[in-house]
């Protein structure tokens, strides 16, 4: 029997999840990355930890987009390459965006599917679900369909969309090849340019107007805000409106 590869036995280890969990997503994303760090080689864990302390302690969080902000309107094509527009999402109600890193990424896989579990919720609002990442539309579909999801999955191709979010940052070298080593995936063959920028998770609940009525950015890639915090606040928003 072949040897799993580090990739795989972690690959593994998420779909031995039981999705999707009672538990709130939070505690998931920290089961997961201890289960993850648990498999990595020590080295290889301790440099990935240096690493996401560097980013958290970089400021760029602060440069991001804050509540009460205009949101920039945008076009981008969906996992089965149709245009979709911000400003026409929004003549139907707020929208939730859910800035992701790409369908590689674990935590990111579980982010997505606490959303889809909670999408009637979302929809008896009247909202809309949008996540977004830097991934060709064909990568973006593979996400949607592996995920189960029933709501719009973005190609924000080059990271135009998150750049104005504030939320770009470009892997280091030291972390190309250790994702290298441990046969992470290719950002280039997944992204379809070779600039290893992704963007830092954020999710922002915007109105019609717009304007952003809750904003969440964390540089800890394994830190997400709870999909019920952004469905309590659309409902605080509902009693204001009525």
């Amino acid at each position: 029997m072949t040897a799993q590869t580090p990739k795989e036995q972690i690959a593994n280890t998420v779909l031995s999840m039981s999705p999707p969990s009672d538990l709130p997503l939070q505690e998931q994303l920290d089961i997961l990355k201890d289960q993850v760090y648990k498999l990595m080689p020590e080295d290889a864990a301790k440099e990935s930890q240096k690493t996401l302390e560097s980013l958290v302690n970089s400021g760029m969080v602060e440069k991001a987009l804050k509540e009460n902000n205009l949101a920039p309107d945008f076009t981008l094509p969906n996992a089965l390459n149709q245009r979709v527009t911000l400003s026409h999402l929004l003549e139907q109600g707020p929208v939730v965006l859910v800035f992701y890193r790409g369908g590689w990424c674990p935590f990111c896989n579980l982010e997505l599917r606490a959303y889809q579990k909670l999408l009637p919720a979302f929809q008896a609002l009247g909202v809309t679900l949008v996540a977004l990442s830097p991934m060709l539309p064909d990568h973006s579909l593979t996400t949607a369909e592996k995920q189960h999801l029933a709501f719009p999955v973005l190609s924000d191709v080059g990271n135009q969309v998150a750049r104005q979010f504030g939320l770009v940052f470009q892997m280091d070298e030291q972390t190309r090849k250790r994702r290298a080593r441990l046969g992470g995936a290719n950002l280039p063959e997944y992204n379809g340019d070779d600039s290893w920028e992704v963007p830092i998770p954020g999710t922002f609940l915007i109105d019609q107007s717009r304007t952003i009525r809750l904003a969440f950015v964390d540089a800890d890639i394994t830190r997400r805000l709870e999909p019920s915090i952004v469905l309590a606040r659309l409902k605080e928003l509902k009693g204001e409106s009525e």
